[in-house]
């Protein structure tokens, strides 16, 4: 018989392993942050700024010493991290810069066998020009290449040629990312961003680092889930590393939230020796963004945590159950509701309030809530937290 891991415990694996169960007032100096990126994989950026930029509040809700300055030191200016494609648009630690080389071999494949089809043909031709501007100039933006007449690009399927070069170049690691202004991307030579001693990865070192380093940070998987953290692997070439790394693995079963359904799963060995010793998370209110690592994982998260949560920004206003950016409620080791807020000129305000079924607004968990939303006031620049008129009314 499979050994089962109760959903209890289920959940004080993924809290520890992303960095949700750290004391959050302990002083977070560089080195602090570099060591939490490294241990959780990467931050998520994201273009939405309705309080704070979804990686200033992924690393907030897990230390609230954090300083968003940090963040651009250490990419900037120390080059400890670099910015490139996980599922989406990250920050990840240089250590890992070395398994990005054969990642970049087929995104370029996969992107120009798409792109060919989006753009057709001029995208292409764009490419050495592009490259010859950057070397002779130095960084540059977008908007600084762009020649085409129009009053500006409408999204991502409307860019001019020469931002699609761009993309283009940055995704297959000619190009990188040296610093973003007003969230703009500046972009520069690979050779003059990456620095000297990052070696270049062989096809079979990515496929393993890629997996084991993923169960490393989900603690338990199937294969599928192993392929999808950071995107640079399929399910095939997940489930052979399983196979071949079954030694070291346990084969376990994990109850799900509310139906005590069990999914079989894999997880190392040594992180299932330390099932008994893991931290309990702090007990307070936490806002997460929409893009913490807790949350990416959709069917994972209702699985583990019984949360049903659905980003609505591309959702019909008249559809929308919740709101365009609602924030999950992280209490404990339990995910008790849901906010809609935005900065306001010098004040955060509280649109409305859902907490899960079976959860109340109580006296307690209401100064939680309201010592919590102070935090991300700070954290947002705001004087004032201010609630929307039946701000605090029942679930539709």
């Amino acid at each position: 018989m499979k050994p089962r891991i109760d959903n209890a415990t289920a959940r004080l694996v993924l809290l520890d392993l992303y960095g949700l169960s750290d004391p959050p007032r302990q002083r977070l100096d560089a080195d602090g942050l570099e060591r939490l990126i490294e241990r959780i994989g990467f931050v998520q950026l994201d273009s939405i700024n309705t309080v704070a930029r979804a990686h200033h509040m992924i690393l907030f809700a897990r230390n609230e010493t954090y300083a968003p300055d940090l963040l651009r030191r250490l990419h900037e200016e120390r080059r400890s991290l670099f910015e490139d494609w996980t599922h989406d648009a990250s920050l990840i630690p240089m250590a890992f810069r070395r398994y990005w080389f054969p990642r970049h071999r087929r995104e370029e494949r996969r992107l120009l066998e798409r792109w060919r089809k989006w753009r057709d043909r001029p995208f292409e031709d764009q490419l050495e020009r592009v490259l010859d501007h950057v070397r002779e100039h130095g960084p540059v933006m977008s908007r600084d290449l762009r020649t085409e007449k129009g009053n500006g690009s409408t999204g991502w399927w409307d860019w001019h040629p020469s931002k699609t070069a761009l993309e283009f170049l940055w995704r297959t690691g000619r190009l990188a990312v040296t610093r973003r202004e007003g969230f703009q991307k500046v972009y520069d030579l690979g050779e003059r961003v990456i620095p000297a001693h990052v070696d270049e990865a062989s096809e079979s070192e990515m496929i393993d680092w890629a997996a084991s380093s993923a169960i490393e940070r989900m603690g338990f998987v199937a294969p599928s889930d192993l392929a999808g953290f950071w995107d640079s692997i399929g399910i095939a070439e997940a489930k052979d590393w399983c196979a071949g790394h079954a030694g070291d693995l346990v084969e376990v079963e994990v109850e799900e939230a509310g139906s005590g359904n069990r999914r079989p799963c894999l997880m190392p060995t040594r992180m299932f020796e330390r099932l008994g010793d893991l931290p309990e998370p702090p007990p307070r209110l936490r806002v997460l963004s929409p893009f913490d690592p807790l949350i990416r994982d959709r069917k994972r998260l209702e699985r583990i945590f019984g949360f049903d949560y659905r980003i609505e920004v591309f959702v019909p206003e008249a559809q929308r159950r919740y709101g365009y950016y609602v924030f999950p409620l992280l209490e404990g080791t339990r995910l008790v509701g849901r906010i809609d807020m935005k900065r306001v000129e010098d004040s955060l305000a509280v649109r409305r309030l859902w907490l899960e079924p079976r959860i109340r607004l109580s006296a307690g968990r209401r100064r939680a809530l309201d010592a919590e939303l102070n935090r991300i006031r700070r954290l947002a620049g705001c004087e004032h937290v201010t609630f929307d008129d039946g701000a605090f009314g029942e679930i539709p």
